[in-house]
């Protein structure tokens, strides 16, 4: 595999506008997941930006951004859109980047090694992402809390997706398991995954990964054992300044 990181972000969060230049310990908070993305040093980071503010942000930082159309309507559009701009093909068709990791724009805290985990799970299929145990009681029927039921490999580590769901799913006792949404594409899945419409269960759940399981494109998941801070409301973004403080990045 020949990877890029790319970070979409945009200014307009419809619960925490303007979250990509958020505060954190005296750090953007774009800048603070650009850099814990370079951590991992999968290959370059680039920060596909809806806004030139950001650009100019992660740019200060030392960082590399490429601007995006700010009416783009996911992140995965975004993501796509940039890497169009930043690597075309060439006369003969070829590219430099043929995987492409989806990293979200609003995990500060981000383990580098979970961006490792989800870019390890890819061969062998079209899209890999991650997913962790639900420790709350409470997670389990909260449908803001996105569940993944996996089939996992006799070592429980690895897996392949079945179902996304904001239900409790799968019925009866046992496990469930957290989506963390980051992801893994082959160059020609993602390519082909923004070029479909929204799917029924995608629209009726509101999750646009099950596009992807829809149009029978295999997802394969890594087990991680913790979720990242994901910040979404103006109190998360409290948390985390609690949580992350004025550390170096």
């Amino acid at each position: 595999m020949n990877p890029v990181v790319i970070i979409p972000a945009r200014m307009a969060s419809t619960r925490l506008p303007g979250k990509p230049l958020a505060d954190i310990g005296g750090v953007p908070m774009i800048v603070r997941v650009w850099a814990r993305a370079m951590a991992a040093g999968i290959g370059p980071v680039v920060v596909a930006a809806a806004e030139a503010e950001i650009a100019d942000a992660v740019e200060r930082a030392g960082g590399h951004a490429v601007l995006t159309h700010p009416g783009l309507p996911s992140g995965s559009d975004r993501v796509f859109a940039a890497l169009q701009g930043l690597d075309p093909p060439d006369e003969n068709g070829k590219v430099r980047y043929d995987t492409v990791i989806n990293c979200q724009g609003d995990l500060p805290a981000l383990d580098p090694a979970q961006l490792q985990a989800v870019a390890a799970a890819l061969p062998g299929h079209d899209i890999a992402t991650l997913a962790a145990p639900i420790t709350d009681e409470a997670d389990r029927t909260n449908p803001a809390v996105v569940k993944a039921v996996v089939a996992w490999q006799a070592d429980g580590r690895m897996g392949r997706a079945l179902y996304f769901s904001r239900a409790t799913v799968p019925a009866g006792p046992g496990d469930h398991f957290y989506h963390v949404g980051l992801y893994a594409y082959t160059r020609a899945a993602l390519a082909r995954f923004v070029r479909l419409p929204p799917s029924p269960l995608e629209t009726r759940e509101k999750l646009e990964q099950l596009r992807a399981l829809e149009a029978g494109m295999s997802i394969a998941v890594a087990r991680v054992d913790t979720v990242p801070l994901s910040v979404d409301t103006p109190e998360d973004l409290e948390h985390a300044r609690r949580s992350i403080g004025p550390a170096k990045l």
